[in-house]
């Protein structure tokens, strides 16, 4: 199926995942995760009517960029970042989910002063306690919020999770819950440069799954533009 066909498809699941939990499909953002496409395949994407594009990648996403592969469409950063990364993304995206450690937020709040700007954020929570995952614990979160209370130059959005890989979406309903919950508690509480608008959760295999759950943003890559090739 073509790119076009393959988006409007996810456009659909989502509707009705939306439809069938109570809710709004248009309070849901479709991110699409553009890792390994070229400008031409983003251009493609958008032409049909995806709105947000998420990198993973700096380096791709700054080669991207100055391809033209992003015009007329939103950009994130969805992927891991570094420190030493943070200069390049500052004001160009206007979201970075991954927001992992109180260094990063710290560095992200540095450099968009230096600009004179506020970067939004998401915090990354670690809701499957994976050893292998960067992110706070869910203990954490409320702790991580007051420290990000006293940054500024940033305003932080709301909460991420990426959970375990699993064999079946409903597998990842107990993280996806685990997160709309820290997001309710947390939400609650009153900090000048917080507003938790939005939970980034789900991608191609559980989307669904996580839009009946709460999310308002889900990151599809696979679903959208095919399976990418990792041995080229």
């Amino acid at each position: 199926m073509s790119i076009a066909e393959n988006l409007a498809r996810v456009q659909a699941n989502i509707a009705r995942a939306a439809e069938s939990a109570g809710r709004d499909p248009k309070e849901i953002l479709l991110v699409g995760a553009t890792k390994m496409n070229d400008a031409a395949r983003v251009q493609e994407a958008i032409a049909a009517g995806l709105r947000c594009c998420g990198e993973n990648r700096v380096q791709e996403l700054l080669e991207k960029n100055g391809a033209g592969a992003y015009a007329g469409a939103d950009l994130h950063f969805i992927g891991t970042l570094q420190k030493n990364k943070v200069k390049y993304l500052v004001g160009l995206v206007s979201l970075i989910h991954s927001v992992d450690s109180e260094a990063l937020m710290r560095e992200i709040g540095r450099q968009s002063e230096k600009r004179g700007i506020v970067q939004d954020i998401l915090l990354e929570v670690n809701t499957g306690g994976e050893t292998s995952k960067s992110g706070f614990a869910p203990a954490e979160v409320a702790g991580a919020l007051e420290k990000a209370a006293s940054v500024a130059g940033i305003r932080v959005r709301g909460l991420m999770t990426i959970p375990p890989i699993c064999r079946a979406p409903e597998e990842n309903i107990p993280y996806f819950r685990l997160l709309r919950q820290l997001f309710i508690d947390n939400g609650e509480k009153k900090y000048d440069n917080i507003r938790m608008d939005f939970m980034s959760m789900g991608m191609s295999g559980d989307y669904e799954a996580a839009v009946a759950c709460g999310a308002n943003i889900v990151r599809v890559g696979t679903a959208i533009f095919g399976q990418r090739n990792y041995s080229a």
